[in-house]
C-alpha cells in the first residue's frame, strides 16, 4: 500500500466512512485549561520542570522569591474556578469578566494580608510578583473564551467531521458504480 492509499484509508475506513478525526470529546480532552494552575503552584514554590526526568524539582536560586506550599495551594484554589475548561467554553460578557477579575483580585489581597506569614510572604515584592500572575492568569482565562472561540473551534471541528464524511459517502455514490480497474 503506497502513502496516498494509507491516507485515503486513514480519512475513509472500511466501517462507515467516517473520518478518523478527533471528536468533540477528544478535543475538549486536550483543552485543559487547569493544567495552568497546576504550573503556576509549582512555579509559585520555587519549582522548576524538568524535561529528561519528567517531574517538578526545587531551584535554590528562585527560594527567595518562593511560597509555601500552603500559599501556593491557596493561590490556586483561587484561580481555578476561572482557569477551567468550563469557563474557557463559557461566554461571558465584559462587565461581567471585570467585576469577576476585580473580586478575586480582592479576594488575592485580603488572603495575603491575613496569611502572609504562613504564605512565606516576607517582601513586598512577592505581593507585586504574586498579585502580576494571578491578575494575568485570570483575566487570560476570563477572556479566552470572547467572542466564543473554542465553541466555533469546537462547532468547525464538529462541521468539518460531517463534511469530509459526506464528501466521502458521496464519493462511493453514483460515481463509485464506475471503477477503474
Amino acid at each position: 500500500m503506497n502513502e496516498e492509499e494509507m491516507q485515503q484509508q486513514q480519512m475513509y475506513p472500511q466501517q462507515g466512512g467516517y473520518p478518523n478525526f478527533d471528536s468533540k470529546a477528544d478535543l475538549l480532552d486536550k483543552i485543559r485549561p487547569e493544567e495552568t494552575v497546576k504550573e503556576i503552584k509549582h512555579r509559585l514554590m520555587g519549582e522548576e520542570w524538568d524535561d529528561k526526568r519528567e517531574r517538578w524539582f526545587l531551584n535554590p536560586a528562585l527560594v527567595d522569591m518562593a511560597l509555601t506550599e500552603v500559599g501556593a495551594s491557596s493561590i490556586a484554589t483561587l484561580i481555578f474556578p476561572t482557569c477551567s475548561r468550563t469557563s474557557s467554553l463559557s461566554n461571558l460578557n465584559e462587565k461581567v469578566i471585570w467585576n469577576r477579575w476585580l473580586e478575586i483580585i480582592k479576594t488575592l489581597e485580603k488572603n495575603i494580608l491575613d496569611n502572609w506569614e504562613s504564605w512565606g510572604i516576607h517582601t513586598q515584592a512577592q505581593i507585586y510578583w504574586v498579585s502580576s500572575i494571578v491578575k494575568s492568569a485570570v483575566l487570560i482565562s476570563l477572556k479566552q473564551p470572547e467572542n466564543e472561540g473554542i465553541r466555533r473551534l469546537l462547532n468547525s471541528v464538529i462541521s468539518e467531521n460531517r463534511s469530509v464524511s459526506t464528501y466521502g459517502e458521496e464519493k462511493r455514490g453514483l460515481l463509485g458504480l464506475f471503477r477503474k480497474r
